[in-house]
């Protein structure tokens, strides 16, 4: 755990707080924490800082917090990402939060199984908990938002242009005849398709709103390995 994330019931006043259940667990057996140890701490969608431990007890740690800094500034990315499975979603949820992506849009496409769309996963309370672990590995503590859009084509035609105004705007794609540039460290909208890929119509709808198409060399890659490389290599 690289950043204890604090909830603001776990304050017992403006400066202390007490922890119980799975974060304690985690920092008694894998921190392997005692009294007047230091942590980095920060409150959800707030600011960082430290942490002096001051009591362990057999079920909570009780600390005392300074919280006096920012968190890191969010990636100017827009990720929009058809359906992948629901193991793989957790994964991909879980890495772009670390690596500071906070909107990600996930779409339907032909290749996305409906059965994907029934996953409990896609609950709030479930989303929460992956985001929650990628915020503690990047040391951020701000929340992604996340929005599910089932109907593709009114989603790419109608929503798609509003929300990538003024950024560049991308599909990854295997096909492509344009090779992904590197080291953008600008605004960008990149969406990523299903295993398999998009299909042809669906390549040419993000076309018609302003999407090129890029590939990332001949190695077909899973989505949840795609995501995390062309997130590398866009930005610097």
């Amino acid at each position: 755990m690289n950043l204890i994330l604090l909830d603001p019931k776990d304050f017992i006043d403006s400066e202390h707080v007490i922890l119980k259940g799975r974060r304690f667990k985690h920092l008694i057996l894998v921190n392997k924490v005692i009294k007047n140890a230091r942590m980095i701490c920060g409150l959800l969608n707030g600011k960082i800082g430290t942490g002096l431990i001051t009591s362990v007890s057999h079920n909570c740690i009780e600390m005392d917090v300074c919280l006096d800094y920012d968190p890191p500034p969010p990636l100017p990315l827009t990720l929009v990402l058809a359906l992948p499975r629901p193991k793989m979603l957790k994964r991909i949820i879980e890495s772009a939060t670390s690596l500071g992506v906070k909107n990600i849009y996930l779409i339907n496409s032909w290749r996305v199984e409906k059965s994907f769309w029934q996953t409990p996963l896609l609950n709030q309370d479930n989303l929460l908990k992956y985001m929650t672990l990628g915020l503690e590995q990047g040391r951020d503590t701000v929340l992604p938002k996340i929005y599910q859009k089932r109907f593709f084509t009114g989603f790419v035609k109608q929503e798609l242009p509003l929300i990538a105004k003024d950024s560049l705007c991308m599909t990854a794609h295997p096909k492509a005849s344009n090779i992904c540039p590197a080291g953008l460290n600008k605004k960008i909208t990149l969406v990523i398709g299903p295993e398999g890929g998009f299909i042809d119509i669906e390549v040419e709808t993000l076309e018609q709103s302003g999407f090129l198409s890029y590939h990332i060399g001949p190695r077909i890659l899973k989505v949840e390995t795609a995501v995390t490389y062309l997130i590398s290599r866009l930005y610097s």
